[in-house]
């Protein structure tokens, strides 16, 4: 196997396959995350039965590839299935051949259903013929382990795991696939043979986030620089297009998707559902609330709690690195060039902006570092509803033993330096947020910062100092 980091789902397959029983296992995740790179590498590429869906192609395309897999595996009929369930039924019958292949290991029957969503298009009958497999025959099978994947996250979500049909209490174990954390993009970087420093590690986090396949498309002989201009930038790189692409996959119908991102991009604290409808045009209803539903099961956004008014509904977060990086600079083309773009003033109000993103995928390793990592919390952004002299927290660790860390993110070269004005700024920012959340938590300024603080006669205000390799913890 050649699979970097995913200690904890390996695990989880492992007792999978060591169960000893029937196991209905279901993964999912974001597009270009690396399920399919996972569960091939785990098993070495050697499957009882493998078959992947089309995009965009309709019952007969989709039923002629998934002939094509069952001729490959042994099936002698050969001719296209009229529906799925005989398409079901000739793979039932491949699976009860005595040459038939199993795991070395285990001995196990292996199907691995890729791109399920795909498959199940207008009117194809694909879910009911799944369920009627599964609960007729492979679920009395010890031996069986039945796999299916897909990208279209909410999907796999709303019509597998959160069915009360016929897969209700059927799924045995489920893996959410997200992006690497640093640490895996590191080893990724250092068993590809780049040199990035852990400050250039961050700052590819801070483009491409941890998606697998866009480290993939690295090119080792150029710099950060010259990476992102070559993939992103250039409208002839391969992710120049990923934006449109990304949601298209995903949604079968991605314009409210996108109006809403477009919208939740403009503010990085979250914007609320009433701010959502007045400025993106979707009306307020069952279809905005799936849209954005559809959006944090995808790990693009985050929803959480207006901890000043709680009766006050939630805010919408982008998380998302990439996603915040093509509404900046690819949906409109706004920068040409990134080498001339590069340590301007704009780059660097959106490099704060990004790693406060980078911190927001990483409050375990922050929680981590802390020491509190087994201490329960909330974590929520807030901004004060006073016009003048208002202030905004980018981040709030909320602890149940009675400590708010309030957590300040900074990107710097250098280590981070406090004056007398930012001194004055957190003390009012501390003051005005426990008046307006009338809390009586114990308050302790956290700094996160690449660099680290500078010790001065103002730096004791900050009571935990987070720095870049914390964040690789």
């Amino acid at each position: 196997m050649n699979i970097i980091g995913r200690i904890k789902e390996q695990d989880e397959l492992n007792q999978c396959v060591l169960s000893g029983r029937p196991e209905f296992m279901v993964v999912y995740g974001r597009r270009r995350v690396g399920k399919t790179y996972l569960i091939k590498e785990y098993f070495n590429n050697h499957f009882s039965f493998y078959a992947t869906g089309l995009l965009n192609g309709k019952m007969r395309s989709q039923l002629k590839a998934f002939n094509e897999s069952l001729v490959n595996y042994g099936d002698e009929e050969k001719t296209i299935p009229k529906d799925w369930f005989e398409a079901f039924r000739r793979l039932q019958k491949i699976l009860e051949k005595e040459e038939a292949y199993r795991d070395t290991l285990s001995g196990r029957r292996v199907i691995f259903l890729d791109e399920v969503p795909w498959m199940d298009t207008a009117r194809s009958d694909f879910k009911v013929a799944l369920d009627y497999f599964w609960n007729s025959w492979a679920s009395s099978q010890k031996d069986l382990l039945l796999i299916v994947c897909g990208s279209a996250t909410s999907w796999i979500i709303n019509n597998i795991l959160f069915d009360r049909g016929g897969f209700y209490n059927r799924i045995t174990r489920q893996l959410n696939i997200k992006p690497f954390s640093l640490s895996e993009c590191e080893k990724y970087f250092e068993d590809n043979g780049f040199s990035f420093t852990r400050k250039q590690i961050i700052d590819s986090y801070m483009v491409f986030g941890g998606i697998p396949y866009y480290l993939n498309l690295f090119d080792k002989r150029l710099s950060l620089v010259q990476n992102i201009n070559n993939l992103a930038i250039n409208p002839q790189g391969q992710l120049h297009y990923e934006y449109e692409h990304l949601f298209s996959s995903l949604f079968k119908n991605a314009t409210n998707h996108i109006k809403i991102i477009s919208v939740i991009s403009e503010q990085k604290w979250g914007v609320q559902r009433t701010d959502i409808v007045k400025k993106s045009g979707v009306s307020d209803g069952e279809g905005l609330t799936k849209a954005l539903k559809e959006l944090e099961q995808c790990g693009f956004i985050r929803k959480y709690k207006n901890i000043t008014k709680e009766k006050n509904g939630f805010f919408y977060q982008l998380i998302d690195p990439f996603i915040l990086f093509s509404y900046y600079f690819l949906k409109d083309e706004k920068i040409k060039d990134w080498e001339k773009f590069y340590k301007s003033a704009a780059f660097y109000t959106w490099r704060g902006n990004a790693f406060e993103i980078v911190s927001l995928c990483h409050i375990h390793q922050i929680k981590n570092a802390l020491g509190i990592s087994g201490v329960s919390s909330d974590e929520y952004s807030w901004k004060s509803e006073q016009k003048k002299e208002g202030a905004q927290i980018d981040l709030i660790i909320d602890r149940r033993d009675d400590v708010m860390n309030i957590c300040e993110m900074k990107y710097s070269d250098e280590e981070f330096l406090i004056d007398s004005d930012y001194e004055k700024e957190l003390n009012h920012k501390i003051n005005l947020f426990r008046k307006e959340v009338n809390t009586d938590k114990a308050l302790h300024i956290t700094l996160i910062s690449v660099s680290g603080l500078k010790k001065n006669n103002y730096s004791d205000v900050v009571l935990n100092v987070i720095n870049g390799d914390d964040l690789f913890s």
